[in-house]
């Protein structure tokens, strides 16, 4: 009798370490989604989109402000995370080599188009933007692949890659996609002799 009971004690506290186990991984998976390995090595940054992950809306963007900077259907401005392209509108600084190219890439991408932005873990800059991962659905193919933009103007050549901290979550990717894009001298890195 003692030894049963031992046994089913062990057997329930088996099986909610594997109900908790999995629960765990399932939320895991739904936090960031994979990318697709089938265009690792490809010129666009797609990913597989079942559903949008955990703290990301859909917007139109009604305008594009420059290369890394948009304002959706709302009103509000969005500076995109993790990349920095070159200027063209701060007041402080000259239009700098390769901004207004940035510029009209990022139009190309998003302008019109509705977005799902993706919060990291800062909620705004001290400009007021909204600081946001930015995805573009793929609605037209059927494919149920997304672009990631940010990821996209790094892999071009049209922005560098620029993570603060705490908002690391896709720092590997800029970095990887920054260091073959420079290799390749695509976009800015082949344009701006003070870039390389």
């Amino acid at each position: 009798m003692k030894t049963q009971k031992k046994f089913i004690f062990s057997s329930v506290a088996f099986l909610i370490f594997l109900v908790t186990f999995f629960l765990n991984r399932l939320n895991e998976a739904s936090q960031k989604p994979p990318v697709n390995p089938n265009n690792s090595n490809s010129s666009s940054s797609t990913i597989e989109t079942s559903a949008p992950s955990s703290g990301s809306a859909i917007f139109k963007v009604v305008r594009v402000i420059d290369g890394d900077t948009i304002e959706i259907e709302n009103g509000e401005k969005v500076r995109y995370i993790g990349i920095d392209t070159p200027e063209i509108v701060d007041p402080r600084k000259p239009v700098q080599c390769f901004g207004a190219e940035a510029s009209k890439k990022n139009k190309e991408l998003v302008e019109g188009k509705m977005v799902r932005l993706e919060k990291d873990v800062t909620d705004k800059d001290k400009y007021g933007r909204l600081l946001r991962y930015v995805w573009v659905d793929n609605l037209s193919t059927g494919s149920g692949q997304a672009l990631f933009v940010n990821l996209e103007l790094v892999k071009q050549g049209f922005a560098t890659s620029s993570t603060y901290p705490p908002n690391v979550k896709y720092q590997k990717e800029f970095l990887a996609a920054e260091k073959e894009a420079k290799e390749s001298k695509r976009g800015l890195w082949g344009a701006c002799p003070l870039s390389n």
